[in-house]
């Protein structure tokens, strides 16, 4: 459905020559919530605004639905906005509107009937569980309650492709879950694309089945998110995946581990997929008679399935290791020596 092929965004700075995408090459399916994460400066805002040609690239072709965006003249590349939704971080509502009036707004642009329009817009309300407050103006609302707006309003004209600017950066841990649910039903309701960038692995992790890591302008790893998640290869995936799995506190269990037992081996385990719900370690310490202090667990969820992580301290390895760390990797266990004390 999307296709961005060798997509290269430059701007004229007085420091010269600005890439801030580079050879950007991208495949999204029709109905597929695709992530882009990369820390502040890797190019994803920019990236993202050249899906509905608020940005035009330097070279390279944006398709969407069949249409090169670039190639379009003002009259076609309107229209074709009607049917690309975009939410953003800080709302962008009109303030004197109400909630009823600013869904309203982009059904007012494109001359939709006022009948039509307000059937239109108390489906809307109740899709994304504002019924009650219609008359409410934003100042009235709830930072997630105003997004709500902002996704019934990117959703008036019925767009096949929402994109999602940063959507839950401004919210608290709650009430991103709660929009990424919302973002979750629609999707599934509708069967809706939607395209999000964040700088928050939990937002990939969370809702979307593909992801695009960028830097510097680049994608340094693209995949399912399970794939991605599970096995990191760049080192700015590694890092936001190490955050996500809150490390530092898994370091500070590691010391304190080592303060009271100074020998033995820290062992990090990895289950991917249904290899989370088995009962392989206890299985491991029967078969090869070892003692297991587990130190930190975390198991992730994502839409493609589960990701968990162990933490053991193994006080004494024996000969029989490598036989063990092999069947480990047989049953999707991949077992690596964090530690040796």
């Amino acid at each position: 459905m999307i296709t961005l092929q060798s997509v290269v965004k430059q701007f004229a700075t007085k420091k010269g020559t600005l890439t801030a995408v580079d050879n950007v090459n991208l495949q999204i399916s029709e109905g597929e919530i695709y992530g882009v994460i990369g820390f502040s400066g890797a190019g994803k805002s920019t990236l993202i605004r050249m899906f509905n040609g608020l940005e035009k690239p330097t070279s390279g072709d944006v398709i969407v639905g069949g249409d090169n965006i670039a190639q379009l003249g003002i009259k076609d590349l309107r229209k074709k906005r009607q049917k690309i939704g975009m939410i953003f971080q800080h709302f962008n509502l009109l303030w004197s509107r109400t909630v009823f009036d600013n869904i309203a707004f982009p059904l007012e642009i494109a001359g939709v009937a006022k009948a039509e329009r307000e059937q239109r817009v108390n489906e809307l309300i109740r899709m994304v569980g504002l019924t009650g407050r219609e008359k409410a103006f934003p100042s009235q609302l709830s930072g997630g309650q105003k997004q709500r707006v902002g996704i019934a309003r990117a959703l008036a004209n019925d767009p096949t492709v929402l994109l999602c600017d940063e959507a839950t950066s401004a919210l608290d841990p709650q009430t991103t879950d709660e929009i990424l649910e919302l973002l979750v039903a629609i999707n599934k309701k509708i069967g809706l694309t939607i395209i999000l960038i964040t700088h928050e692995m939990h937002v990939i992790r969370k809702i979307c089945h593909k992801v695009a890591v960028m830097e510097n302008g680049r994608v340094v790893e693209e995949g399912p998110v399970l794939t991605v998640f599970g096995n990191p290869q760049s080192a700015v995936t590694q890092r936001f995946v190490k955050d996500d799995l809150k490390d530092e506190e898994v370091e500070t269990s590691i010391n304190e581990i080592f303060e009271s037992y100074p020998t033995g081996t820290i062992l990090r385990l990895k289950f991917i997929g249904s290899t989370t719900g088995q009962p392989i370690i206890s299985k491991m310490i029967r078969k090869f008679n070892l003692d297991m202090n587990v130190l930190a667990g975390h198991v992730s969820h994502t839409q493609n399935g589960a990701v968990g992580h162990l933490i053991v301290h193994v006080p004494a390895l024996n000969e029989r290791t490598d036989e063990m760390f092999r069947e480990l990797e047989q049953h999707g266990v991949k077992a690596e020596v964090e530690r040796h004390g």
